[in-house]
């Protein structure tokens, strides 16, 4: 048996319940999850804001490692120490052959309908799959396509969070923005997304880095992490001041919290020609928008769904630097939890004064 977290009402908390996983199919591999972060993007289904089919697993930034292949599969082997990343691709289709491979939608990565669950209680009742990974688990079964190996030497515990928080945003200021030396950024949210975000826009050498957020503990983390200047990102003049900071506005400005109020803060952050980047999920019912005098001051505004990654180019990447000390891992992993205090972790999440939850299986 394997033990699981399981959301079986929106608005509840998740059940630690054994469930069974099925064996891989022929592109599908067998990952025993050693560590999975907590991010807010699965807090949206848990609390019902986002929709999704119930019973489900949530959980979708994990490491582990191979314990089976199926017998097609080519990309990883048993043993290796893998990263998963939620934008599976299919490899086929006009996203991922034009090289934007976070947008395809990943439909031949599932199993096909009225085929057998790859995951279910122990009655047999079929448990739906979040976001193509369900880590909330001690054992993983997705397709190879939705995971990547990287160095045995990297620490899973800090691997994890690669593969959804560091990703989104390293990705988004290497691979959406790409911010040059010398540019300005803006980053509002300083959650696990927002710091590595700043992380990155410091590997990218910008030059300067301004980090919007309400909590001080977080103002202080963006601070280590890379931050030239930090803004109450509820102060009534917090976008003034980052225009004066970055003496008329940045060329990137960035939202990593998915609040309609920071994407606005994120707008009236820029300069001319600027671009504004969303990248946190909002309410399903909102819109973000430039005003007419944006557009004329030739002002962009974009979204980079994970941070328009390329993940198995990506993420090996991102580990070497954290191996060779650029990547500061250790300042956005907060603390490290057993399966069992899942909801202990998103009520201290949303309390906002921490960066990132990891739990840890089996420590």
């Amino acid at each position: 048996m394997t033990k699981a977290a399981i959301l079986f009402e929106a608005g509840k908390p998740l059940q630690i319940e054994d469930i069974i996983v099925d064996n891989p199919g022929p592109h599908e591999v067998r990952i025993r999850t050693a560590a999975c972060g907590l991010c807010h993007s699965d807090l949206h289904f848990i609390e019902g804001t986002y929709p999704h089919a119930l019973p489900a697993i949530p959980g979708h930034e994990a490491a582990g490692i191979v314990e089976a292949v199926g017998s097609e599969v080519t990309t990883v082997k048993v043993g290796d120490a893998v990263v998963t990343c939620l934008s599976a691709f299919c490899g086929h289709c006009e996203f991922c052959v034009s090289g934007r491979m976070s947008l395809c939608l990943g439909g031949d990565t599932r199993r096909p309908a009225g085929a057998k669950p790859r995951i279910t209680l122990t009655d047999g009742t079929p448990v739906n799959q979040m976001l193509n990974l369900s880590a909330f688990s001690e054992v993983l079964l997705v397709h190879e396509h939705a995971c990547v190996a990287i160095d045995p030497e990297m620490p899973l515990d800090r691997a994890a969070i690669i593969g959804c928080a560091v990703t989104t945003g390293a990705g988004t200021i290497f691979n959406a923005c790409k911010v040059t030396p010398g540019e300005t950024v803006a980053v509002v949210g300083c959650g696990g997304v927002g710091l590595a975000t700043i992380n990155a826009a410091k590997i990218a050498g910008a030059g300067r880095i301004i980090a919007a957020d309400p909590m001080p503990e977080k103002r202080e983390l963006a601070m280590k992490l890379g931050a030239t200047d930090v803004v109450d990102a509820f102060a009534d003049d917090a976008a003034k001041q980052i225009v004066e900071l970055s003496k008329g506005g940045v060329d990137h400005a960035i939202e990593a919290v998915g609040r309609p109020a920071s994407a606005k803060l994120a707008v009236q952050s820029l300069r001319r020609g600027g671009t504004a980047t969303i990248l946190g999920m909002m309410p399903l019912n909102e819109q973000v928008g430039l005003g007419a005098m944006d557009l004329l001051s030739g002002k962009k505004l974009q979204g980079a769904i994970m941070g328009g990654n390329r993940f198995p180019v990506d993420i090996p990447r991102l580990v070497d630097f954290y191996l060779r000390g650029l990547l500061d891992l250790d300042t956005i992993v907060a603390e490290t939890i057993r399966l069992d205090q899942v909801n202990e972790g998103y009520e201290s999440m949303k309390k906002g004064d921490a960066a990132r939850s990891v739990i840890v299986f089996n420590p």
